[in-house]
Parts: C-alpha cells; structure tokens; sequence
C-alpha cells in the first residue's frame, strides 16, 4: 500500500510546489512472493523427466542378425544421414546411402514393413473397438519385439547435433523399431562417408579401413 502525505506547511509560498511525503507498504508484496514461490514449488514435483526404456542385449555371446533385419545409420554435417544395411561395403560406395529424414522414415518404414504393418492393423482395430487401450498397448510392444523386426545402429559424426540424435529417435518409435543401439562412429564410417563424396576416390587409393 501506498500513503502519500498532503499536508501542506503554513510557511509554503504561494505557487511553490508543495512537498509531499510517499511511503511504500511492501507487505503485500511479501505474500506475493509466498504465492510465487509455492506455485514453482508445486509445479516443479509435477514435473517429471520423460525417460526412454532401454533394452540391453541378452548375455549369450554373439548374436547373428540377417543383413535385410540391420541397417546402420549415421548421422552427418547439415542435418544429412547416410545409411548401409547389413555389414559395410567398403569397396563398393554406392552401398553407402545419402538421405534426409524423410528419406529415413520411408526407408525404415520398408525394411520394417511386417513390425510396421502389424501395428497399423493394431490400431484399426482399436478405433473400431475390437480392442482396448491396454491390448493395444500390449500387443504393439509384442509386435515390436518380434524376431521380423528391424535391427538399427545409431552413430553421430562430430558435426551432426543433439537435434538429429532427438530427431532420429522419434523416427524409430513412429517406424515401430523397438531394437536399436547408439555406438561410436568408427574410422571405417568416416572412410565411407569421404568415398562417397568423392565418388569412390578413395576405394584404390587408400587402405581399407578395419
């Protein structure tokens, strides 16, 4: 509250200002501040941090996955992404694929048509509610762990950003693929890259990378 004081002094000329004592009662303010605090206070147990489930590999050593069920992408400069299915090629550098996010779920969506497919047939039939919200639930996560699922490796080049790492994450959770892995990019990678670019330059004129 504000108390303006306009008692004016008996010796005050005629036409001069006269002077007025302002006094300023922060005492409101201080349950403002109560109130402030308390609402970040509330909001801030209500927040809590959106996690991604991990599946860690089964301890039964070695595990051979089909060449058509693995695809290793690479995220580039410039928000690219270069992909190769199955084990890298580094004779042949057509076999190194150059795309943009769009181009990455059309592919995944294809190599992952059966894992893809069975969940669109999943949600047909809860919208006609043949199935509730749990079953639904339930069976896209069997769906997702099916043997004819799609197998992808994730690796970022030091010139891709934390964006493309986000964004390529939602591209497996809408294309259905439940079984992927983040991994180191390796010097055979970057060789690929550089061949591609080069147009297979590099293929006879360097050593193959291990």
């Amino acid at each position: 509250m504000a108390n303006i004081d306009t008692n004016s002094r008996g010796n005050d000329k005629k036409g001069k200002p006269q002077r007025r004592t302002l006094r300023v009662d922060f005492t409101p303010m201080v349950d403002m501040n109560m109130l402030l605090i308390t609402f970040f206070m509330f909001c801030t147990t209500l927040s809590i941090p959106q996690v991604m489930d991990i599946a860690m590999p089964a301890k039964k050593g070695e595990i051979k996955i089909p060449g058509s069920k693995s695809v290793t992408v690479i995220l580039g400069e410039q928000d690219k992404i270069y992909y190769y299915a199955d084990v890298a090629n580094y004779d042949d550098y057509t076999s190194l694929k150059e795309t943009d996010y769009k181009g990455l779920r059309q592919m995944l969506l294809e190599r992952n048509s059966f894992v893809a497919s069975k969940i669109q047939d999943l949600k047909r039939k809860y919208y006609r509610k043949e199935i509730n919200e749990n079953q639904l639930k339930s069976l896209i996560s069997e769906a997702k762990k099916s043997d004819e699922g799609l197998n992808v490796v994730i690796k970022a080049t030091k010139d891709s950003n934390y964006k493309n790492l986000v964004d390529a994450l939602d591209e497996m959770q809408i294309c259905g693929v439940d079984k992927y892995t983040i991994v180191d990019l390796q010097e055979g990678d970057s060789f690929l890259m550089e061949n591609l670019k080069q147009k297979g330059a590099l293929t006879a004129m360097a050593e193959r990378p291990k």
